[in-house]
């Protein structure tokens, strides 16, 4: 009995570990920033993971610009983001704001830039992406998914 309750337990920790990371479910595939030649990928990975990468072209060079991953670490979901030539490299966590639900609202109020990083989903093909520092002042720009 004692063996059936903890796989109980565990089954139902998986599966609220599940649906905390299926709020970002909407941003698997390619994205297209409108007006530039710039993207971002997001795929399924393993572990309930989300893994990405940010991309330019260049002279017909196809340049990564930035890695990317959301994940649940100890049942908190955590935006990764590491840029080569900032930080010296390392990678900067933003965690998942849950109290907000309108949209994905990831922060890192320690960071100097940004501090909070946000994903709306506008509908199937489109986002908007913000991107915020101190007093609330940043960028936003929209997102189109590819075919």
């Amino acid at each position: 009995m004692k063996t059936l309750t903890t796989i109980c337990i565990l089954c139902l920790l998986y599966a609220c570990s599940e649906n905390k990371l299926s709020r970002a479910d909407f941003m698997v595939g390619t994205w297209k920033m409108e007006g530039k030649e710039q993207y971002e990928v997001w795929e399924s990975g393993i572990n309930n993971e989300l893994t990405g990468y940010s991309y330019k072209y260049s002279d017909s060079q196809k340049i990564i610009t930035e890695s990317l991953s959301i994940k649940i670490l100890e049942k908190t979901v955590i935006f990764e983001a590491t840029v080569p030539d900032q930080n010296q490299g390392k990678t900067i966590p933003f965690t998942l704001n849950n109290e907000i639900e309108d949209y994905l609202s990831f922060e890192n109020l320690d960071h100097d830039f940004p501090k909070k990083i946000q994903y709306k989903r506008i509908n199937e093909n489109e986002i908007e992406v913000t991107v915020l520092g101190n007093e609330g002042k940043g960028f936003s720009y929209r997102q189109l998914k590819q075919k």
